[in-house]
């Protein structure tokens, strides 16, 4: 880090403003924000990041930074659409480099998913496995199974809060057995 700051910025971080302006541009009409305010903060925070440690690639990092900052921006606003956080993928941020580490911690989380998804009550993993695999719309899932729209919404809402909590550490224990309970309540049955 003998480089200044100010010089980094310049050559990693600014080159991409287009885009990021762009990116969020097309995100913030949701939260009802302007664009080059979230940028301004987005640059506030790359720089309090990079204070310490320098990324090795700006562009992920830059991008990384402006997803967070809308997704707590969201968290705040309390009141947002399910598709709105859906729709805040990282636009062409091309990845430095896939090492066989990381290529094997993917592995390692996608087993563990797939070990707590398993755990979930049936209806609860079929309801999710039509939504997020299959791409199934809400209405048709809910038609398929006989429940109401609002019932699948809630299936899919509490079994990826459990799924999130048990992957990320949330409060796995406490939490996640509390929404299995209400999920085998509504759905009648566990696994």
């Amino acid at each position: 880090m003998d480089e200044p700051l100010e010089i980094w910025f310049q050559r990693e971080i600014l080159p991409h403003e287009a885009a990021l302006v762009r990116y969020l541009q097309n995100k913030a009409p949701a939260l009802k924000l302007d664009a080059r305010d979230l940028r301004h903060e987005v640059y506030i925070r790359v720089i309090e990041a990079a204070e310490t440690v320098r990324p090795s690639g700006a562009r992920p990092f830059l991008f990384s930074i402006a997803r967070n900052l809308l997704i707590d921006l969201a968290r705040r606003g309390r009141v947002v659409s399910i598709d709105f956080l859906e729709d805040l993928d990282l636009p062409n941020v091309l990845i430095d480099e896939i090492s066989p580490e990381r290529v094997a911690s993917g592995r390692q989380q996608l087993q563990r998913l797939s070990l707590f998804f398993l755990r979930l009550p049936a209806k609860c993993r079929e309801i999710l496995w039509m939504r997020r695999i299959e791409g199934m719309p809400q209405r048709q899932v809910a038609e398929r199974l006989g429940m109401t729209e609002g019932a699948v919404e809630k299936q899919v809402h509490r079994g990826l809060r459990y799924l999130a909590d048990a992957v990320y550490g949330g409060s796995p224990d406490k939490e996640t057995a509390r929404d299995r309970e209400a999920i085998e309540r509504e759905t009648g049955h566990g696994d």
